[in-house]
């Protein structure tokens, strides 16, 4: 007997589903591709309208951007904070340099400066740091002057080049037993923030932070900060800033070594917690200020009242009085033993 298979044939299906999956996938290419070439448009076009501040200082293959001013000694030298540009000292840069020079710089991979096949600690960025001072020939000694983050790598490049240094500021700088100390819950939205700095890590080179309305608002700031570059060196930091806080941690006491410890005012929480945090975050971190103030026997603390986390832009006053403060003390023979 034979049997006639009455199952229909699906064999067109198959063709037809394929058709759809590669059609859908260039779709997804012309998109990226499409993105990719308006993110490099824009980008190109917000550099060429905002021209650089200071210049690129060559370091082997790669090059790194400084920005100094002013004359006299000693010099002064601002390190920003966490994945940000020398754009975040625009405040209060003009008025230092009235009194002695002062530079303020992009780190590897940072706003103009290239990226570095180095990791991204605080130890790596202070050798760095002394290796671009030393290519841009400012001369020493130092006043080294640290924000958030930033108050890391101060402290390991005063630990490495002791002699070097003649005075630290810290600008509500971070503490290394920060993580251990806050809250539990803390932890979550510091989770939430590095998977959003990942997502605008990963997307950026195709334009999407800018198309979401993601990038600054400021022209300058965003020729700086708004670029695939940035936003990758930006999420290295996150991820090394447990290694560098274990780093900052073995560094000091600094001798008496001038020392202004500048932090914000405990009464205006960060908008960025929720209220049932921010008061104990904010009594947590006015407590380990008073802790950095500790580390040198001349070490002093300032609340900047009416300030947020970024002291240089909310009262830059602040800083420029705790920075010629210590420039005065080193001008007077002030150094580490």
């Amino acid at each position: 007997m034979f049997v006639t298979n009455t199952a229909p044939d699906k064999s067109p299906a198959r063709p037809f589903g394929r058709r759809i999956v590669l059609a859908l996938l260039i779709i997804i290419l012309t998109l990226a591709a499409t993105g990719f070439l308006y993110e490099n448009i824009s980008e190109a076009r917000d550099r060429r309208f905002n021209a650089m501040g200071g210049r690129l200082v060559g370091l082997g293959a790669r090059k790194m951007h400084i920005n100094c001013t002013g004359e006299g000694g000693p010099a002064v030298i601002l390190d920003s904070g966490l994945g940000d540009t020398y754009v975040s000292w625009h405040k209060v840069q003009p008025e230092i340099a009235k009194f002695t020079r002062v530079c303020s710089y992009d780190r590897a991979g940072l706003g103009y400066s290239d990226p570095s096949p180095r990791s991204r600690t605080s130890r790596v960025i202070a050798q760095e740091l002394h290796e671009l001072l030393q290519a841009a020939g400012v001369a020493t000694p130092y006043v080294i002057v640290g924000h958030s983050m930033g108050g890391y790598d101060v402290r390991l490049y005063t630990s490495i080049y002791p002699r070097e240094v003649v005075g630290m500021v810290l600008v509500d700088a971070s503490h290394p037993d920060q993580e251990n100390r806050f809250p539990a819950e803390l932890k979550n939205l510091e989770g939430s923030w590095q998977r959003e700095t990942e997502f605008i890590a990963y997307t950026t080179p195709f334009g999407v932070p800018r198309l979401m309305g993601l990038c600054e608002e400021g022209a300058i700031d965003r020729a700086t900060d708004c670029n695939g570059r940035t936003a990758k060196e930006r999420l290295a930091e996150i991820r090394a800033f447990p290694e560098s806080a274990a780093q900052a941690a073995a560094t000091g006491p600094f001798g008496d070594l001038p020392l202004v410890v500048l932090s914000h005012d405990p009464d205006k929480p960060s908008n960025d917690l929720p209220p049932d945090l921010a008061k104990p975050v904010s009594e947590l971190w006015e407590k380990m200020q008073e802790d950095l103030a500790h580390l040198s026997t001349r070490g002093t603390q300032t609340v900047a009242k009416n300030s947020g986390h970024y002291i240089q832009i909310d009262r830059p006053d602040g800083v420029i009085d705790a920075v010629r403060n210590v420039v005065d003390q080193a001008r007077q023979g002030h150094s580490q033993p």
